[in-house]
C-alpha cells in the first residue's frame, strides 16, 4: 500500500457523504438504533460498533486506519494527547509486582510515569544507558514484563539498536513499547523491527501546525483490542471528532513538511558545527555522533530537533542567545510550522543530575527558509 493511498484515500468513503472531498467532522457523542436489537448486537463488539463516542467516532476512525498503515501496524488508537498514549500503553502492559526496563533521559513526564507514579502501585523501574544491549540483558529481573525506548530521545537524541533490543524482548516473553516521536511513521517503523506498541505525541509532526494536542498508540489487533476494552475505554482519554479532523488534515502534507525540515536542518546542523561559538552539535544524523552509522541503519532521515551546546554555562549568556533570536518562538515543544527555541536553564539548575547538560539549548527547526534562520542564529551566538 502505497503512501499517497494511505493520506489521500485510506479509509474514506466520500459517496457515504454527498461526495465530499474532506470527510466531514462528526461531532456527535452519541449514535442511535433503529430497535432494541441492532443496539444489542452493537454491544457485543464495540471495538467494531458506533455506540458512543467515547468508544468509536467515524472521524477518528479514518485517522487510526491511515496512521496504523502508516506504522505497518494491524490497528491504531488515537487518544487525547501523547502522554494519554503512553500512559494507557504502560499501563496495559503491567501490573503490582511487575518491573520495568526504560532508557536514560526519555520524555520528562514518560520519567514521572514510571519513576514517581508506577511505583505507588508497587511497579519498579530501573532506568539504563539504552546505547548498550548488554544493559538491557543487566537490568533483567525475574519479574521484569516491559521494555520502554524512545529513540531518539527528544533533546539528547541517544539511539538504541531497535531490532537487538526488540528481539532481547522477545526471547524474555517481555513487552516493548517505544516512542517514535521523533522520527514519524514516514522516517522510521519500529514494529517492522519487531517492536510490540508503537506510541507518537501526535501534536507533533502529524499534527504539524501546533492547534492540536493528541497522541497515537499503534499495534496489532490483539494487543490494540485489549487496550480498547480496558484502558481505553475505562480510562477515557479520547480525542475529540474535531481534533482528529486537524489530524486528518495534518496528514495531507506531512511528507512535504517533514521534507523541507529534515533538509533545512541540515543545512543548519552543518552550518552549527562549524560556528566557534558551539561546542557541540547533538543530531543523530550529524557527523561528529558516535551512532550516526546505527542511525543510517534504522531511521530514513532525520528530523528538525538538533541540541547544541553553547560554549558558556553563564545564564545570561545563554539567555541573551535565546532572547536575540527573532525567528524562533521561545516555548517548549516541537514539530510544527515554526522554528523554535527551548533552554534547559529555563527549568533545570547548575547541580541538576538528569545528565542533560546545563548549557544545552534544543531547536526545532520549521518550514522558514534555512538561510534566514542561519543568519538569525549567527546574529544570536554574537551574544554568547
Amino acid at each position: 500500500m502505497d503512501l499517497s493511498y494511505i493520506i489521500n484515500r485510506l479509509g474514506e468513503e466520500n459517496q457515504q457523504y454527498f461526495g465530499a472531498v474532506a470527510p466531514p467532522i462528526m461531532q456527535t457523542s452519541n449514535f442511535c438504533y433503529k430497535n432494541v436489537s441492532e443496539l444489542r448486537k452493537a454491544i457485543t463488539n464495540e471495538k467494531k460498533s458506533l455506540i458512543y463516542t467515547r468508544g468509536n467516532n467515524p472521524t477518528t476512525e479514518i485517522l487510526c486506519k491511515k496512521l496504523a498503515a502508516m506504522e505497518g501496524a494491524e490497528e491504531a488508537l488515537i487518544l487525547a494527547s501523547g502522554m494519554a498514549a503512553i500512559s494507557t500503553a504502560v499501563l496495559s502492559s503491567v501490573k503490582m509486582g511487575d518491573h520495568v526496563i526504560c532508557v536514560q533521559k526519555p520524555y520528562s513526564w514518560s520519567f514521572h510515569l514510571l519513576s514517581e507514579l508506577l511505583p505507588r502501585f508497587s511497579v519498579e523501574t530501573t532506568f539504563i544507558d539504552g546505547t548498550s544491549i548488554k544493559q538491557f540483558k543487566k537490568a533483567l529481573k525475574p519479574n521484569t514484563k516491559m521494555v520502554f525506548l524512545e529513540s531518539p530521545n527528544t533533546m539528547t537524541f541517544e539511539l538504541q539498536d531497535i531490532k537487538a533490543v526488540a528481539e532481547f524482548a522477545k526471547k524474555n516473553k517481555l513487552i516493548s513499547i517505544i516512542d517514535n516521536s521523533y522520527s514519524t511513521p514516514l522516517y522510521q517503523q519500529p514494529i517492522k523491527m519487531g517492536i510490540d506498541i508503537v506510541v507518537h505525541s501526535a501534536t507533533k509532526y502529524i499534527g504539524g501546525h501546533s492547534d492540536v494536542v493528541a497522541g497515537v498508540i499503534c499495534s496489532s489487533l490483539k494487543i490494540i483490542e485489549k487496550i480498547f476494552k480496558e484502558e481505553f475505554l475505562t480510562l477515557g482519554g479520547i480525542i475529540a471528532p474535531f481534533n482528529a479532523w486537524l489530524l486528518l488534515r495534518g496528514l495531507r502534507t506531512m511528507p512535504v513538511r517533514m521534507e523541507r525540515i529534515s533538509a533545512s536542518t541540515l543545512e543548519i546542523v552543518r552550518f552549527l558545527e562549524k560556528h566557534p561559538k558551539v561546542e557541540k552539535v547533538i543530531y543523530p544524523f550529524s557527523t561528529s555522533n558516535p551512532q550516526k552509522e546505527l542511525a543510517k541503519k534504522q531511521m530514513i532521515r532525520g528530523n528538525g530537533l538538533v541540541s547544541i551546546l553553547l560554549k558558556t554555562t553563564d545564564m545570561k549568556k545563554i539567555e541573551a542567545f535565546c532572547n536575540h533570536l527573532k525567528y524562533f518562538h521561545i516555548a517548549v515543544s516541537w514539530g510544527g510550522y515554526e522554528s523554535l527555541v527551548f533552554p534547559v536553564c529555563s527549568y533545570m539548575k547548575k547541580e541538576d543530575k538528569s545528565g542533560i547538560p546545563f548549557n544545552l539549548v534544543r531547536l526545532s527547526i520549521g518550514l522558514e527558509e534555512p538561510e534566514v534562520l542561519i543568519a538569525d542564529l549567527d546574529h544570536a551566538l554574537k551574544n554568547v
